[in-house]
């Protein structure tokens, strides 16, 4: 007898108790597992949960990289060599070099010699240019025109740096036969810095 008092005596505990008030009412998040509050999340990995990364200020194309190899007494050395063009579609516009080990440090190299020489283009006001200008630099010389309602027909590096640059409406003419993208871009920078606002 005496152990039955003692049963009947012993509290419940708490957690038993919540159970037996809420076991007719709808499951609550307190109750849930932990994987049935994350949602899919649990079963990706928490892939889902990571904040898109915030775009910069500019756009950036890498239009020319190249491996370049170093004979040394154990063998060879590379090294990597790249030119990146870097703008906001909206006037300014810059040309960089990079060179490093490995191409990550490369393009880190490029960007910031590229945001270094960044400078504004004299623009109309449906995004053409104000007048025809032609420019050289080393064996690369080209040639940009005005055109209303042409669109941007340019070709090579000279389409990157006009794109991002925001010029429309312009023919262009590269007159020479190198294939070297970082003259035909560094000529392109050139003839954009002679243009003059009307």
């Amino acid at each position: 007898m005496e152990k039955e008092t003692e049963a009947a005596e012993t509290p419940v505990p708490e957690t038993y108790a919540a159970a037996e008030v809420t076991a007719t009412a709808p499951v609550t998040s307190a109750l849930r597992p932990r994987s049935a509050l994350r949602g899919r999340s649990a079963r990706s990995g928490g892939r889902n949960m990571r904040t898109p990364r915030e775009r910069g200020e500019f756009d950036q194309v890498t239009i020319d990289a190249r491996r370049v190899a170093r004979v040394m007494a154990g063998g060879r050395r590379f090294n990597f060599s790249l030119v990146v063009v870097i703008g906001d579609r909206k006037g300014r516009v810059g040309v960089g070099l990079g060179k490093g080990v490995d191409t990550a440090l490369a393009i880190d190299k490029a960007t910031r010699d590229a945001k270094k020489h960044l400078f504004t283009v004299h623009r109309t006001a449906s995004g053409s240019i104000p007048h025809d200008v032609a420019a050289k630099y080393a064996s690369s010389t080209v040639e940009i025109i005005p055109s209303e309602g042409r669109g941007l027909v340019a070709g090579s590096a000279v389409r990157t740096v006009l794109d991002l640059a925001g010029v429309t409406d312009v023919v262009t003419k590269i007159h020479t036969r190198s294939k070297n993208k970082l003259t035909i871009a560094r000529a392109t920078v050139e003839a954009l810095r002679k243009l003059r606002a009307k």
